[in-house]
């Protein structure tokens, strides 16, 4: 197929006139106001597309080659040793100032003032939406002793990380950045009790857009999270203050969800790395489902290798996702090779520059960095964005709405204008959209099998845009504006659809200073490759620092 994208029509509505658009769509002149906007966004167009295939995942092969085999621990100090010498504040320097005798106690007691002074006064960044200072100080103390016993659980000893506030961690509500959800978690998830048992120090939970449910980070309830690089510009979403966090210097490392680019457009907005693995590579265990077909959880880091290191220690099957069972050992094979000689780069021109200029810009820097380095350009065909956008939206918000029909039965005003605006084109959708998407879905995965087979990984900026301005008038509430979630998610969804690895990373800034994010696509379970072709772009790229930042270490 050739690319081809139809502009969003859709009126920017805020305000005011956002309620009463909200009201008319909950309204008997619901269905009416439905079918004109879905139509007139092209969704009449993809129903009669027609597909062959079943209403089934296409199953994603396992990978042929030899594995060099490690253990997590071991592939994470892998990852931390390519990455050593940085002068940032990376995992790689936390656990060289921690073997120089710097101590965990001190970090944490420097790190919650910090966090004070940026998300403590009325100009905040809206990070976080929950912390218990007195138990990170308590782990702190743990893990310095452990230290200087000689005994560190892992090379993540006394890192401090942050999770999502869709991630359970014992103790803590997981309020799926709602104001009505209060379930306090029995349990940590799989990916908390990984982490604890690596010896990282989780400093709380992060602000996220309400339910996951839109990629822009503005939040009702717990404000709208502020992009380090400039408090007035988004930091994308939905896991906006995983991304931001980061950036800021707060952490290195955090954890995020992505069922439409939630770890990929706050990476991307950010300038910090964001991967998000093969459907089913890292377990949703204990992670309240919202989205079971396109969901992933997955990790954010400072630098590839930060999120190569936490990657090794989070993956794997743990007897109890069914998703993730079948999959093979993770593993960062060649993950030091900065030589990418036979490395085809498969690209769509049309597509790829189907964005700002400066976007397109540093993104072909980065194509450049890596053509440098000995790898290959393929032309590719683009895909038919109509058929992507439909089979996507229908998917992810029609399982939305089925998580959520709860409360959307009980008390719909509950939820954010936002929030309620997409929960009602969900529940507009009919049972055979959801059947129709789910065959596109199949036919999507099969095509780009196919795909991968003519190139190694897939290349496209991540988003079209660096971060918007937030529109403070439109605050609290907020607003809907479908172009800009278009721009933000052009070169999104099909890894989500497909269930295909994919990896953000920063290219560098625009002409106003702020990050360009660069996507890389590859096969299924080959997540060491994209982030070894990560570090080859992140190499050349120059290092700033955002205003809004802070120092763990003097």
């Amino acid at each position: 197929m050739s690319y081809h994208r139809d502009d969003v029509k859709a009126p920017r509505v805020a305000g005011l006139a956002l309620k009463a658009f909200v009201s008319a769509l909950e309204s008997r002149m619901g269905p009416v106001l439905l079918d004109k906007l879905v139509t007139d966004s092209g969704m009449q167009r993809w129903r009669k597309v027609e597909t062959e295939a079943p209403p089934l995942q296409c199953p994603l092969p396992h990978p042929s080659g030899a594995v060099e085999k490690q253990t997590p621990n071991e592939q994470a100090s892998r990852a931390l040793t390519a990455g050593a010498g940085n002068k940032r504040e990376t995992v790689a320097h936390f656990v060289e100032a921690y073997r120089n005798g710097a101590d965990p106690v001190s970090v944490v007691r420097k790190l919650h003032s910090e966090i004070e002074r940026l998300d403590g006064r009325d100009e905040r960044l809206n990070i976080f939406i929950a912390r218990k200072p007195d138990e990170v100080m308590a782990a702190a103390e743990a893990s310095s002793l452990r230290l200087r016993s000689g005994k560190p659980l892992s090379v993540l000893e006394g890192v401090p990380v942050v999770l999502k506030d869709e991630v359970d961690l014992e103790g803590f509500p997981t309020t799926l950045g709602t104001r009505w959800r209060k379930q306090v978690a029995a349990k940590d998830s799989t990916v908390a009790a990984r982490l604890k048992a690596a010896g990282a120090v989780i400093l709380g939970k992060a602000n996220m857009n309400e339910i996951g449910i839109n990629p822009i980070g503005l939040n009702p309830w717990h404000g709208a999270a502020r992009n380090p690089w400039n408090r007035h510009h988004i930091t994308g979403g939905s896991s906006s203050a995983s991304g931001a966090v980061v950036a800021a210097g707060l952490s290195p490392i955090s954890i995020g969800a992505d069922g439409g680019g939630s770890i990929r457009i706050p990476a991307a907005l950010c300038g910090i790395a964001g991967l998000k693995a093969t459907w089913g590579r890292i377990p949703e265990t204990g992670i309240p489902p919202l989205c079971w077909n396109v969901g992933h959880v997955g990790p954010m880091g400072l630098t590839v290798d930060d999120v190569a290191a936490m990657y090794a220690l989070i993956a794997g099957d743990d007897g109890h996702d069914l998703v993730s069972a079948t999959q093979p050992v993770p593993h960062l094979s060649g993950y030091e090779n900065a030589s990418l000689s036979g490395v085809r780069l498969g690209i769509c021109w049309k597509w790829f520059e189907d964005a700002a200029p400066d976007v397109v810009a540093r993104c072909r820097d980065a194509v450049k960095t890596m053509t440098d380095a000995g790898a290959t350009v393929v032309e590719i065909e683009g895909p038919d964005l109509n058929i992507v956008l439909w089979t996507h939206s229908t998917i992810i918000l029609t399982e939305m709405c089925t998580s959520m029909r709860g409360q959307i039965v009980e008390d719909v005003s509950q939820f954010g204008l936002d929030s309620r605006t997409n929960l009602a084109i969900g529940q507009h959708f009919r049972a055979t959209d959801y059947v129709h998407a789910l065959r596109h879905r199949h036919a999507m995965t099969k095509h780009w099998l196919n795909v991968m087979k003519t190139c190694d990984v897939v290349v496209t900026p991540t988003c079209a845009t660096t971060a918007p301005e937030i529109p403070e008038k439109t605050l609290p509430d907020g607003e809907s504006n479908l172009p800009v979630v278009d721009a933000l998610m052009r070169f999104i969804r099909i890894a989500n659809l497909t269930g295909f690895p994919a990896l953000s990373v920063n290219a560098g800034f625009d002409s106003a200073g702020l990050p360009v994010g660069v996507h890389l696509m590859g096969r299924p379970w080959e997540e060491h490759f994209l982030l070894r072709l990560g570090r080859v772009i992140e190499k050349n790229v120059e290092t700033r620092t955002p205003p809004e930042h802070a120092r763990a270490f003097p």
